[in-house]
C-alpha cells in the first residue's frame, strides 16, 4: 500500500511540475550590456555547439539607415522578453523583434545633434511588468524611454531626462559630460558614471544613483574625496577636491544583487600625463570601489595605479566570479587593466586572492613631477599581454623596416613598465588602447575561465612646455586661436594638426569641410570617440575657430558673449603630451613582432595562462607571408555552455567562434563593416542567435550602420 502510494505521489507531483512555468534561465536572455548583473558575458544556450557552428548563417541583419562617414557603433544591444534594444550611429534608440530583426520602434533624443559613443543602454521594469523602462545617454543627458512603445517617460527628471552635469554638489552646466556607459539598475536606483574630459578642465567623476521613477538623485560617492572622507589624506594639495577632476567611471559596472554591493573602477585623475598639479596617490582614481547599492558607503577599495601618468583608466566592468582557492569556494571580483594584468579579490572584504607585490618603478626627471616610487603587480594570474617592448621585440617584417624602427625605437625610453612621460618620450606598452579595453572579458562560471581579447600594440609620448601658457595679450584673434588649440587639440591632433593617421584625423583643411556653425555643433556636441568641448567658454571658442577654418581676424564672433563659464577648476599644467602615437613602421602596419591582437584565456582558480591565439588578420600581409598577425581590437569576446567564444572587433571586418577549450578556429563570418562591438547572445524558443553591431569607423575603416544576427538555418 505504502508502495502505490508512494507511487501516486509521485505521479501527482510530475504531473504538476508540467503544468509549470519553465524556469528563466538569466543566462539565455540578454538583460545587460554584458549579458547579466555579473558582467561575465556568459550564455547557456547549446544549441550553437562545437560540432555545428561552422553552418552559422546570417538570419538577419537591421540596417540603422543613417550612418555616416566616421560613424561607428561600439554598443551591445540588450534583449528582454523577445526584444531587442540598441542604439544607431546617430544615438537613436530602437527597438526589434528579436527574432526577426523587425523594427518595432524607434526613440529620437531631444538633443538630434548628440553625437559620441555608447557603449550600453539599461533596462527596468516594475514587479507586475505594467511599467517596463529603457535608460542611456545622449552627451549630458541621461534618458527614460518606454520599453514598449519608445515614447519619453515625461515624468522622469526634467521632462524626460536628467543632466549628467547637475546633482554634483556643484553644478557644471558647460562642461564636457557624457553617459557614454550602461546605468546599473540596482531595485530602484539607476546607479551612473559618466566621461569626462581629461585636461584640467575635467569636473569630478562622482558616482550617483538616481530613483528610477522620478530621476531624484538618492546618493553620491565622492572619487575625489571631501575633506573629513577616506582617502582624502592622499591628496598632498587640501584643496584638490575644489579642482582636480576625472576619477570617472566609464567603462560600467558589476552589481552583486544579493549582497547589495556595486563595484565601479575608475580612470585617472586629470590632467593625465602631468601630475605636478595633483600631487600624491590620488584617490579614488585608477581604482576598484565597492560601494553599498543602496547607499553609496564605501565598503572597500583597491588603487590598481598610483598617481596616474600613462592614462592607465580602468578599462572594463569587473567580473563577479566564483574561484577554487586553498580547497574552498571564494565569491571573488576581477578586473582587468590596459597593461594587461587580472586583478583578483574577495567580494566582500576586498583581499586579494592572489599575492600583490608594490614594485619599485622608474622616478620622474620632468621639473615638478613627482612619479609614484611603488606600482601593484599581482603575481598571480599570469598577464594576458606581453609587458616590455625591447629591441629584440621589434618587428623584422624585413630588414628594411628594421632598421627604420630600431632608429625610431632609439629616440625614447623604453624597455620597462610605467616610464614616467618626459621631454625625451618613452614608450607605452601595451599602449593607450589596451591591454583590455573597453569590449570587456568573459568568464565561463562551469569552469573559471577568463576570456580576454587584447591589443599587443606599443605608443610613444613626449612631453612639452605647455603652448597655452604663452601669453595672448596684443595677439590677433588667430594667435590666441592657436593657443586655446594647444589647450585642448594638441593632445590628440598634434602640434601641426595633422593628426596621427588612421586614429586622429588631420584637421588640414578643415574649411574645406565645415562651415563656422558646422563647426560649433562639433565642439558642443561631440563626434564619434571626440567628446564634447561645451566647456569651452566662448572668449576662447571663437578664437579657436578663427583659426581652425583660417578665418579673417574676427570673422568667428562670439554667439553667446553673456555665457558665465563653469566654475574654476582649470589650472593650466606646465607640461603637455605632444599627442598620441601609434608605434607603426613605414607601412602603418604595428612596430612590434606579431601578434598584434590575441584572444587569451587565464585559469582564474590557479591563475595561468592557458592559451594565446592570434586574433584577426590583414590579407595584404598573408599574401606577403604573414598570415595570423592580428589586429587592434574594439570589442569583447561572449562565451557559450556549447563551447564556443564568439568574438568580432577586428581590422578584417570578421566575427570568429573559437573552441574555447584550446582557441581552435572554427569558424568565421564577413561583416558588412568591421564588428568594434562585443557581441550579445541570446535564445528564444531554443534558438540561438549571436548579434553584433557592424558599425566600423575606426582606424580609417569604413563605416557601417547595421547590427547581424548570425544562427543555425532550422
Amino acid at each position: 500500500m505504502k508502495r502505490i502510494l508512494y507511487l501516486f505521489t509521485v505521479l501527482i507531483l510530475l504531473i504538476a511540475a508540467s503544468w509549470m512555468p519553465p524556469v528563466k534561465d538569466i543566462y539565455l536572455s540578454w538583460p545587460t550590456f554584458a549579458g547579466t548583473n555579473d558582467g561575465i558575458r556568459y550564455s547557456s544556450g547549446d544549441q550553437i555547439n562545437k560540432s555545428n557552428v561552422s553552418k552559422l548563417k546570417v538570419l538577419w541583419t537591421y540596417e540603422t539607415g543613417d550612418k555616416t562617414n566616421k560613424t561607428t557603433i561600439p554598443t551591445t544591444p540588450i534583449m528582454i522578453d523577445g526584444v531587442l534594444y540598441g542604439v544607431t550611429p546617430r544615438l537613436n534608440l530602437f527597438a526589434l523583434d528579436a527574432a526577426t530583426g523587425v523594427e518595432k520602434w524607434i526613440f529620437k533624443p531631444l538633443d538630434s545633434t548628440a553625437r559620441g559613443s555608447i557603449r550600453g543602454i539599461s533596462y527596468w521594469q516594475n514587479k507586475n511588468g505594467s511599467d517596463k523602462r529603457i535608460f542611456y545617454s545622449t552627451g549630458p543627458f541621461l534618458y527614460a524611454v518606454n520599453a514598449a512603445n519608445g515614447k519619453s517617460i515625461t515624468s522622469f527628471g526634467k521632462g524626460g531626462f536628467i543632466d549628467l552635469r547637475e546633482n554634483l554638489d556643484v553644478d557644471f552646466p558647460n562642461s564636457s559630460v557624457a553617459g557614454n556607459a550602461a546605468p546599473t539598475i540596482y531595485k530602484n536606483l539607476l546607479i551612473t558614471g559618466m566621461r569626462v574630459s581629461e585636461g584640467s578642465d575635467a569636473v569630478p567623476g562622482h558616482i550617483r544613483a538616481f530613483d528610477v521613477i522620478t530621476g531624484e538623485r538618492k546618493w553620491i560617492f565622492h572619487t575625489i574625496p571631501h575633506p573629513g572622507e577616506p582617502g582624502y589624506e592622499t591628496w598632498e594639495d587640501k584643496d584638490a577636491w575644489k579642482r582636480v577632476g576625472g576619477a570617472n567611471n566609464w567603462a560600467g559596472m558589476a552589481l552583486d544583487v544579493k549582497r547589495g554591493i556595486v563595484y565601479v573602477p575608475t580612470g585617472s585623475a586629470s590632467p593625465d600625463f602631468y601630475g605636478a598639479n595633483r600631487k600624491g596617490s590620488n584617490l579614488y582614481a585608477n581604482s576598484l570601489l565597492a560601494l553599498d547599492a543602496n547607499t553609496g558607503k564605501y565598503i572597500w577599495h583597491f588603487q590598481v595605479v598610483h598617481h596616474d601618468l600613462w592614462d592607465r583608466d580602468l578599462p572594463a566592468n569587473p567580473n563577479l566570479v566564483r574561484v577554487r582557492k586553498d580547497g574552498k569556494w571564494v565569491d571573488a571580483v576581477a578586473q582587468i587593466t590596459k597593461h594587461g594584468y587580472i586583478f583578483m579579490f574577495d567580494r566582500v572584504t576586498g583581499k586579494p586572492i592572489f599575492p600583490i607585490n608594490e614594485v619599485p618603478v622608474p622616478a620622474s626627471d620632468l621639473p615638478g613631477e613627482e612619479a609614484w616610487p611603488t606600482q601593484p603587480i599581482p603575481t598571480l594570474p599570469e598577464p594576458f599581454a606581453r609587458q616590455k617592448f625591447t629591441v629584440d621585440e621589434i618587428s623584422k617584417r624585413s630588414p628594411e623596416i628594421n632598421a627604420q624602427l630600431r632608429t625610431e625605437f632609439s629616440k625614447y625610453r623604453g624597455g620597462q613598465e610605467f616610464i614616467p612621460p618626459s621631454f625625451q618620450g618613452g614608450i607605452i606598452f601595451p599602449g593607450f588602447d589596451g591591454g583590455g579595453e573597453w569590449g570587456g572579458s568573459a568568464v565561463d562560471p562551469q569552469t573559471q575561465i577568463m576570456y580576454i581579447s587584447t591589443t599587443e600594440l606599443p605608443w610613444w609620448t613626449q612631453m612639452v612646455p605647455n603652448p597655452a601658457l604663452n601669453k595672448i595679450s596684443g595677439k590677433t584673434f588667430k594667435e590666441v586661436g592657436k593657443s586655446v588649440y594647444a589647450k585642448y587639440c594638441v593632445t590628440c591632433h598634434g602640434p601641426e594638426l595633422k593628426g596621427d593617421g588612421k586614429a586622429f584625423p588631420s584637421l588640414v583643411g578643415l574649411n574645406k569641410k565645415y562651415n563656422e556653425q558646422q563647426l560649433r555643433q562639433i565642439l558642443d556636441n561631440g563626434r564619434n570617440m571626440m567628446p564634447s568641448f561645451r566647456q569651452i567658454i566662448e572668449g576662447e571658442k571663437a578664437p579657436l575657430i578663427t583659426y581652425l577654418l583660417d578665418l579673417e581676424d574676427k570673422e568667428a564672433m562670439p554667439v553667446r558673449p553673456g555665457a558665465a563659464p563653469s566654475p574654476e577648476r582649470d589650472i593650466a599644467p606646465l607640461y603637455t603630451m605632444n599627442g598620441y602615437h601609434r608605434f607603426y613602421d613605414k607601412d602603418g602596419f604595428p612596430g612590434i613582432t606579431p601578434p598584434w591582437g590575441t584572444l587569451n584565456a587565464v585559469n582564474l582558480n590557479t591563475g595561468k595562462l592557458l592559451w594565446k591565439v592570434p586574433l584577426g588578420e590583414f590579407e595584404e600581409l598573408k599574401k606577403q607571408g604573414f598570415p595570423n598577425s592580428g589586429t587592434e581590437i574594439y570589442g569583447g569576446p561572449v562565451v557559450t555552455k556549447g563551447g564556443i567564444v564568439f568574438v568580432a572587433g577586428t581590422q578584417d571586418e570578421k566575427i570568429r567562434a573559437f573552441d574555447k577549450a584550446n582557441g581552435k578556429l572554427l569558424w568565421e563570418g564577413q561583416l558588412p563593416a568591421a564588428g568594434f562591438a562585443t557581441p550579445a547572445v541570446y535564445s528564444i524558443n531554443g534558438k540561438q542567435y549571436v548579434v553584433i553591431a557592424a558599425g566600423g569607423g575606426k582606424l580609417g575603416m569604413r563605416s557601417g550602420g547595421n547590427y547581424v544576427a548570425f544562427g543555425l538555418d532550422r
